[in-house]
């Protein structure tokens, strides 16, 4: 018997955080396997607790008592998972829906190679939630695709999803290896957190995925996205979008911290040439994610979340 863990990191997020839990709960599940489901909920002001509490009391529940972030979030139910004798740990974002079958395709891939220790799925904007919302035809809304694998741009470090915004025609139907996983979605085999452990909390938010990725592929696991497993993404609502204040402030910061470790020697120049010109010219939470780098203020970091 083998078991498979889910880890939801819930804050303020009620009503998807219940969907997520309901669209799990609706997953087919291969003979010889359990299913866990842990949330892990950062201090949360909403119902949210009281909510899944009722709603799922089969669900394992981390309640935090302040945000600790994604890394260190997620990091909370990952340590319960490994120590109650899971084998499989899924991280995903609760605000996500899953595909009945993702748990048997996931292991399918998972299985076929033990060096295989990260799985990603095939991500679909959930509907309505496009970043082009007037470009497709209502019968095409649903298979656009957010995630189909990642590719790396050392040079300006960084990351790509492979086929997004694009319509679901079979042109992302092969299952290979691809160069980072996604936080919104990701199988790991419980030997991958015992070699090169959990995620960097330095991070906090943003860039702790891909800085998991770069630790597993260089200590020789293979990275694998499926296609056969899909799930649905309401792209990033919390994090109040691209130039927000928050993502000014913990991409600026965390993309450094990043490049500087895994980049090569002309893009880690680069990025410090490009952070002074952040500190003389940037976003107010630009050039204080600048100085936070420099003056080594990492985790939650100066911003007030």
């Amino acid at each position: 018997m083998q078991k498979v863990s889910f880890i939801i990191l819930n804050y303020n997020g009620k009503d998807n955080t219940i969907k997520c839990l309901k669209s799990i709960e609706n997953t087919s599940l291969p003979k010889d396997t359990k299913m866990e489901i842990i949330v892990v909920d950062n201090a949360s002001i909403d119902d949210s607790l009281s909510n899944i509490k009722r709603q799922f009391p089969n669900v394992y529940i981390i309640a935090n008592k302040e945000n600790l972030g994604y890394s260190k979030g997620n990091n909370m139910g990952i340590k319960y998972a490994l120590e109650n004798g899971t084998d499989f740990i899924i991280v995903m974002n609760n605000d996500t829906i899953v595909d009945k079958n993702l748990i048997t395709e996931f292991l399918k891939s998972a299985e076929k190679d033990e060096n295989i220790g990260i799985v990603v799925p095939k991500i679909y904007f959930a509907k309505g939630y496009e970043f082009h919302k007037d470009r497709y035809q209502e019968k095409d809304k649903g298979k656009i695709f957010w995630y189909a694998g990642g590719t790396m741009d050392w040079a300006n470090v960084i990351g790509h999803h492979k086929g997004v915004d694009e319509v679901d025609r079979g042109q992302y139907d092969k299952e290979e290896g691809t160069e980072f996983a996604t936080g919104c979605c990701m199988l790991v085999r419980k030997d991958v957190f015992g070699k090169i452990g959990l995620f960097n909390e330095k991070y906090f938010l943003y860039y702790e995925d891909n800085d998991f990725s770069q630790k597993a592929k260089k200590a020789g696991y293979k990275i694998i996205y499926s296609p056969k497993a899909i799930i649905w993404h309401k792209n990033a609502a919390s994090a109040g979008g691209s130039g927000s204040s928050l993502q000014d402030y913990y991409i600026t910061r965390n993309r450094i911290l990043f490049g500087i470790k895994y980049a090569p020697f002309k893009s880690k120049l680069a990025l410090i040439r490009e952070s002074i010109s952040f500190l003389l010219k940037g976003r107010y939470w630009q050039k204080r994610g600048i100085w936070d780098f420099y003056t080594a203020r990492f985790d939650k970091g100066s911003f007030n979340v």
